[in-house]
């Protein structure tokens, strides 16, 4: 089977005890009945049967096969297996193959379809998100061997077969034509997206899970062929770009993402990072309108001299996005481009309330200080797009936020849209 993968991920090693978080901490981690087999066989006789016993804990649902246990977390979010290294005292002391499939894998995402292997990372990994932003040629596609998905045999199978499925069926047409709009790097950042939403509104009519095939299929071809046109997107980024409205709200709107989730995340690097941020927009009580006041004065500062930087930034992230996280497991294209733009523009507040950006936008770099500069400005990016991912970006609060400010997806969800891209 032929495989492909980002560059990025051709480049990746895991940073072990040097990484600044671990993956064993704050994720629910399922055990396999044969890992969970293999696991049990590993260590019989030996000092950590009973640990095992223990710590690894039926499903309480009752469930079999891919999900039939999973492992206790200490009460900190960590791992039971962590040893004070912070590393698996599983591998260390059995090696690779008693790991969880989910462990062994972790940050790669392996899914199949059309006879073709993709490989992607997780933006829960710090080194991923450091290899997938900063690189300029990090998303350029390379053939790879199976083997660097670890346990390709689990790879998730997608639709795409069955042409009477044409959710499936288009879905690589439909992502190819988003990805090439949000390579339009001569467009501003909120003009793709508004692109990618009006696609979405087009396609809402005709093309979405549980569609029927076939008498649609000549006008979904032809709406995709529109969005290759110079023209058609010439006419969104000056109807998106026309639109001024008060940023008030969508200051508020990512002020109340960090606030569902702030009192619900252990973990001390998640809490000194979040609490960080919304101290530096005055503090939990502050006014939309105030942090609106704060978060533009610092763009209007820092971008002049690294806002090419931060589009690449967002721009790999949501490039990313699209190979990682399939759109067909949404209800439609509005829904999957809704949360993205919901994802961002939590992302840009969140940045421009790291405490290393405040200190940048207080003191602009000039040309001969622009490498040290990019370099504090790449970490806090780092740092920024990782946590979100792990605590922000899946969270419930996001997903049921998304779906009341969207209205469900529904034909006013693309107006509704132009309040995220305010900040964008």
């Amino acid at each position: 089977m032929s495989a492909t993968a980002p560059r990025y991920l051709t480049r990746f090693q895991c940073l072990a005890d040097t990484c600044e978080d671990t993956c064993c901490a704050g994720l629910v981690v399922p055990v396999s009945d044969a890992r969970w087999r293999a696991l049990r066989a590993a260590v019989a006789g030996g000092p950590d049967a009973a640990r095992v016993e223990a710590l690894v804990l039926p499903d309480p649902g009752g469930a079999v096969g891919a999900e039939a246990a999973y492992i206790a977390k200490r009460e900190d979010g960590s791992c039971s297996f962590l040893d004070e290294k912070r590393l698996c005292s599983l591998h260390r002391a059995y090696g690779e193959a008693v790991l969880p499939d989910a462990c062994a894998m972790f940050p790669r995402v392996a899914t199949r379809r059309a006879g073709r292997l993709e490989v992607t990372g997780s933006f829960g990994c710090p080194e991923v998100v450091r290899l997938c932003l900063l690189a300029e040629d990090a998303l350029e596609p390379v053939s790879v061997d199976a083997s660097l998905a670890a346990r390709p045999e689990l790879a998730r199978a997608l639709g795409g077969g069955d042409a009477a499925d044409v959710w499936t069926w288009h879905a690589l047409g439909v992502r190819e034509v988003a990805l090439r709009i949000l390579e339009r790097r001569e467009y501003p950042y909120a003009s793709r997206l508004f692109m990618l939403g009006e696609l979405a509104r087009r396609l809402g009519a005709f093309y979405f899970r549980g569609a029927e095939a076939s008498r649609e299929e000549a006008r979904l071809i032809s709406t995709l062929s529109d969005f290759e046109a110079p023209s058609a997107l010439d006419g969104l980024h000056a109807m998106v770009s026309s639109v001024r409205l008060p940023g008030g709200p969508w200051a508020g709107i990512c002020g109340t993402v960090l606030r569902a989730r702030i009192d619900g995340v252990r973990g001390a690097r998640f809490q000194t990072w979040a609490r960080a941020i919304q101290t530096s927009y005055g503090g939990a009580s502050a006014t939309p309108d105030d942090v609106w006041a704060l978060y533009s004065e610092r763009r209007a500062r820092l971008e002049p001299a690294l806002g090419e930087r931060i589009e690449q930034y967002f721009r790999h992230h949501a490039v990313n996005h699209w190979l990682r996280n399939p759109f067909t497991d949404t209800p439609s294209v509005m829904d999957y481009v809704f949360k993205l733009t919901l994802r961002a523009a939590v992302l840009r507040w969140a940045l421009f309330g790291h405490p290393e950006v405040v200190a940048l936008c207080e003191d602009p770099p000039l040309n001969d200080g622009l490498t040290a500069a990019r370099a504090r400005l790449d970490a806090a990016a780092v740092e920024c797009f990782q946590l979100s991912a792990k605590h922000l970006e899946q969270s419930p609060e996001l997903h049921d936020l998304a779906r009341g400010l969207s209205g469900g997806a529904g034909p006013e969800a693309l107006p509704r849209m132009l309040v995220l891209l305010q900040g964008m």
